[in-house]
C-alpha cells in the first residue's frame, strides 16, 4: 500500500492537479492510490519530490504493519 492519495489530500491538490506536475494523466494516479498500477521508478521519484515527501515514505510499508 501506498500514501500517494494521503500526502496528495495533505497538499491540497486533486489527481489531475498532481497528474500534470508529474506528466501523466489523472487516470494514472487513481490507479497508483489503489494499488492497481506499479509507477516506474522515474515516476516515483517525481510524485515523491511533488508531494514533499521521500520514495522510502511514500511506497514502503512501515515495519510491523505489514499483513
Amino acid at each position: 500500500m501506498n500514501k500517494v492519495k494521503e500526502y496528495r489530500m495533505q497538499m491540497k491538490l486533486t489527481q489531475i492537479e498532481l497528474a500534470k506536475k508529474v506528466g501523466v494523466a489523472r487516470q494514472t494516479i487513481n490507479l497508483i492510490e489503489n494499488n492497481k498500477y506499479n509507477p516506474s521508478l522515474s515516476l516515483c521519484i517525481c510524485l515523491a519530490k511533488e508531494l514533499k515527501t521521500d520514495l522510502n515514505t511514500l511506497f514502503w510499508e512501515e515495519i510491523g504493519n505489514e499483513k
